[in-house]
């Protein structure tokens, strides 16, 4: 038989969708209710015919029957994946069985549909291959950015509050001010501190840094200054031609305070018996977690040496302030621990990526660093889901971004499905919630209790990202 064609007017958001299915009545079905969609659909009910179509590499999607005769679901899957065409493939099978669903993912079938189906089934398994074909391409962009950019002087942001952080380390770089850095912990001081050393004139001298958080108040002043009475060097001395970054700097004591006033004050002059004579070649950049200005009303922080740092300040944004950042950090520190750990290659779910959008990361930049670690070391699968966050991160009410008002009738009517599809997709997110919550966690008794197949039960299951812990 040969491929029945569809009417070419089909909208051009629309997917070209390929059934081989040897039941006619079955691929029709599948034509009526894709074309109402929008998509383009051709139709085989030859296996041979169908497989020689899939193989040309003009479909965005194949919908192939499992049991049929001379060539299987399983062998067109198989030559489509060894010939390196660039579609999806979904199995129609009416021997649902969790073996031939498990056996037709592990050959790498996007998902799976049993007999008989509703239109509404067909439908959702074409949006969610859809969003995972976006994904892909959505991952692949990500990287390929990565690969392209590897961010600023090592810093990875594109939010316009990082643009204006770059920009400042640009202006700030060349000159010998001082470098004041504010922000909450977390957010990247120290890089930022670095990549205006390594931009300065002084990027061939030495970059040398002091917690002043970690130490006792007398030992700061030793390490800094050096030992009195004796030749060890402290960080001014070994730093000559280079940079002292000074972090968390609101933890120094009073007295800690007025000898860096005074090095400061004085162009450099140190207690080193080795540097007494000649002042100190030596860019000071500090970093402060609390508001210096605060401390100064309060009497726990020096105003005049609050001056002397405050040159040039540089305000980084916590990370629930840099709009579109979290995805891009994500994806690097995925790839860079799954390479560091020696794991598979992973990628994020478009409800993933949303999710962590919506987290508000007290922690900033480091939380989300460890987070994705953690999960790069534990999730089994090559997908991350909702699942596979952190309760604090995937119970997060998802953001409502600003929808743009659609330009036309038919953009309406698109973006209104739309916004239904997501109304009904949260809606079954939480019944399968509260079935599981009324079984106590019991899989086959929840879909009993709701009149559900348990195999269709648990393929929703995974598509929420949901187990039955109860914890979703």
């Amino acid at each position: 038989m040969t491929i029945s064609q569809t009417e070419s007017n089909a909208p051009a958001i629309g997917q070209r969708i390929l059934v081989i299915d040897d039941e006619p009545v079955v691929g029709e079905s599948c034509r009526r209710g894709l074309a109402a969609d929008g998509h383009d659909v051709d139709v085989s009910a030859d296996p041979r015919a169908g497989l020689h179509a899939a193989l040309s590499g003009e479909y965005d999607l194949l919908l192939v029957d499992l049991m049929m005769p001379d060539i299987d679901g399983f062998e067109v899957l198989k030559q489509v994946k060894a010939a390196g065409v660039a579609c999806e493939v979904v199995i129609i099978t009416g021997y649902s069985t969790v073996e031939s669903a498990v056996e037709a993912m592990r050959q790498g079938a996007a998902d799976y549909l049993s007999k008989p189906f509703s239109p509404n089934q067909l439908r959702m398994v074409i949006q969610k291959v859809a969003q995972r074909s976006a994904l892909i391409r959505e991952n692949g962009r990500l990287r390929q950015e990565l690969q392209l950019h590897q961010g600023f002087e090592g810093i990875l942001g594109e939010s316009r509050a990082m643009e204006q952080v770059f920009s400042l380390i640009r202006r700030a770089a060349p000159t010998n001010g001082t470098v004041l850095i504010s922000g909450e912990c977390g957010t990247g001081k120290e890089r930022v501190a670095r990549a205006v050393h390594r931009l300065s004139r002084r990027k061939d001298g030495p970059f040398e840094n002091l917690d002043c958080a970690a130490l006792a108040p007398a030992a700061v002043e030793r390490e800094l200054f050096g030992e009195p009475g004796t030749t060890r060097q402290g960080l001014f001395d070994a730093a000559r031609g280079g940079t002292v970054f000074l972090d968390d700097v609101s933890r120094l004591g009073l007295e800690a305070q007025g000898a860096l006033l005074h090095f400061l004050e004085t162009g450099g002059s140190t207690r080193s018996p080795n540097a007494a004579e000649r002042p100190q070649d030596v860019r000071v950049i500090a970093a402060a977690n609390r508001d210096l200005t605060a401390m100064i009303d309060e009497g726990e922080f020096r105003k005049e040496l609050y001056y002397q740092l405050n040159v040039v300040p540089i305000y980084l944004p916590p990370l629930r302030e840099r709009s579109g950042d979290v995805p891009l950090l994500a994806v690097a520190f995925l790839d860079r621990f799954c390479q560091k750990n020696g794991v598979e290659p992973k990628t994020f779910s478009p409800e993933a990526l949303a999710r962590m959008e919506s987290y508000r990361w007290p922690g900033n930049v480091r939380e989300l660093r460890n987070v994705i670690e953690r999960i790069a070391i534990l999730c089994e699968s090559n997908r991350i889901d909702l699942g596979h966050l952190p309760p604090e991160v995937r119970q997060t009410p998802p953001r409502s971004p600003g929808v743009p008002l659609p330009a036309s009738w038919e953009e309406f009517k698109r973006l209104k499905q739309q916004v239904r599809d997501a109304a009904v997709q949260e809606m079954e997110r939480r019944f399968l919630i509260d079935a599981l919550r009324r079984s106590g966690g019991n899989v086959s008794r929840a879909a009993e209790d709701v009149g559900m197949q348990r195999t269709n039960f648990h393929a929703l299951l995974r598509k929420y990202g949901l187990s039955s812990d109860l914890d979703p």
